[in-house]
């Protein structure tokens, strides 16, 4: 397979630079139909959280780039990916969210399928010859692999493992999922919109500290004077780190890596009301961790090409076109765990990513001014050259920078100049 070009004979991969990239990244089609192709069908995509299917028959509905794939959980509890095309004629075999079922079924021609997507029933099957071969008309499984819970689907059958890919993200997804408090974690609802703009565009948000205090100014000053002090990051001791393959973590409060580290850390008094409660039924100790858990973690992770485990919920993106892409926040809970920490969770959720928040509406109003800002100028570059030179070494011998660098964005950035060179 030779690589992508553009339409003037030049190499898509060229338009990412050390420091830069061009315009036509976020508004060239022929860049996002490539990207499709050599991103989003050949590695590792995001497509659901254990617990959206936790019983046998559940199925969640997702997508893998532009194709519609179903999550399945089958009456053994093995986990399949399906994409969600009838094989006779093409018609869409689920068009619900979620649920539970005992079968697929077409609506157009009845063709039903079983939950591991084998098929299992065809109408009026006399009218088809005597070599007919149901085994091989199932619908099109996925590679499917799981970590901490994190479903991943891939269309490449010859992709690495999971656990290779992930590489040194597993350490801070497992400390991010701390935020069970011992309980298993679980989806607990999502906000989701779309956006007129790139895909890369809210990619790169996740590991962007430098926008926080001007973006997020009306959510800053949405909290008390300790939490304020909490959320007030930039030029302190926190750091982004390139985790390789693409990934990387943006560490903005450090004292909040590690919830079940120093317990015995004043609780902020926004949480005082909450701990009072849980005094009722839990012991000293235990309320100090779920309140701790409640509050969330100190960083992001950016999981290439379109998840993020984003300080205290999971940030889902799905392309939808050059200029349009969807957003899912979904909020975390703790499964049975305490009623009022999962109410608290929620309100926490509802206060910077809800649809009258003070975060996420501020976010997406900035993504949409870059996506018709690079409508004048194109032959200009867009800079991710913040923190470049100043970066040191980190322990997995990757580039590491301040709080505000684009190092994050950066390590995209050759991920996918990398697999659009291949």
């Amino acid at each position: 397979m030779t690589a992508p070009r553009l339409a003037s004979g030049r190499p898509m991969s060229d338009l990412v630079l050390p420091d830069r990239i061009e315009t036509a990244m976020y508004t060239d089609p022929d860049i996002f139909t490539a990207e499709m192709e050599r991103i989003f069908s050949k590695t590792w995509v995001w497509v659901a959280h254990a617990s959206e299917v936790p019983n046998p028959g559940d199925f969640v509905s997702s997508f893998v780039g532009l194709q519609p794939v179903i999550v399945t959980r089958d009456r053994k509890g093995r986990l399949h990916v399906l994409v969600n095309r009838c094989r006779h004629r093409g018609a869409t075999v689920c068009e619900r969210r979620q649920g539970n079922a005992t079968s697929l079924v077409c609506p157009y021609h009845g063709w039903g399928y079983a939950q591991d997507g084998s098929l299992r029933g065809v109408p009026y099957v006399e009218g088809y010859t005597g070599d007919f071969d149901k085994s091989s008309l199932g619908l099109k499984a996925l590679r499917v692999e799981e970590y901490q819970g994190l479903v991943f689907a891939s269309l490449n059958p010859e992709v690495e493992t999971l656990s290779d890919y992930l590489g040194h993200t597993k350490l801070w997804i497992d400390l991010f999922m701390k935020q069970g408090a011992g309980y298993p974690v679980k989806t607990s609802g999502e906000h989701r919109f779309r956006f007129p703009g790139n895909w890369k565009i809210q990619l790169e948000n996740t590991t962007d500290a430098y926008h926080f205090p001007i973006v997020h100014r009306p959510f800053i000053e949405s909290l008390d004077k300790q939490a304020e002090e909490t959320f007030t990051f930039l030029g302190r001791e926190g750091f982004v780190e390139d985790l390789g393959n693409g990934h990387s973590v943006m560490v903005m409060i450090p004292e909040l890596i590690d919830l079940e580290a120093n317990l015995d850390a004043p609780i902020p008094d926004r949480f005082l009301p909450l701990a009072n409660e849980l005094a009722k039924t839990h012991p000293p100790q235990e309320v100090r961790r779920i309140v701790r858990a409640v509050g969330g973690t100190g960083f992001n992770v950016n999981i290439f090409p379109n998840a993020a485990c984003s300080m205290a919920f999971f940030r889902i993106l799905r392309p939808i076109s050059v200029r349009e892409t969807e957003v899912r926040h979904i909020a975390i809970g703790m499964e049975g765990g305490p009623a009022a920490a999962n109410r608290a969770r929620l309100r926490l959720h509802e206060h910077f990513q809800g649809p009258m928040g003070f975060g996420s509406p501020d976010d997406v109003e900035a993504w949409q001014r870059v996506q018709r800002g690079v409508q004048g100028g194109p032959d200009l570059p867009l800079m991710v050259n913040r923190g470049l030179g100043l970066e040191s070494s980190s322990v997995n011998h990757l580039p590491k920078g301040g709080v505000s660098a684009e190092t994050g964005m950066r390590a995209a950035y050759q991920m996918w100049k990398r697999m659009m060179s291949a």
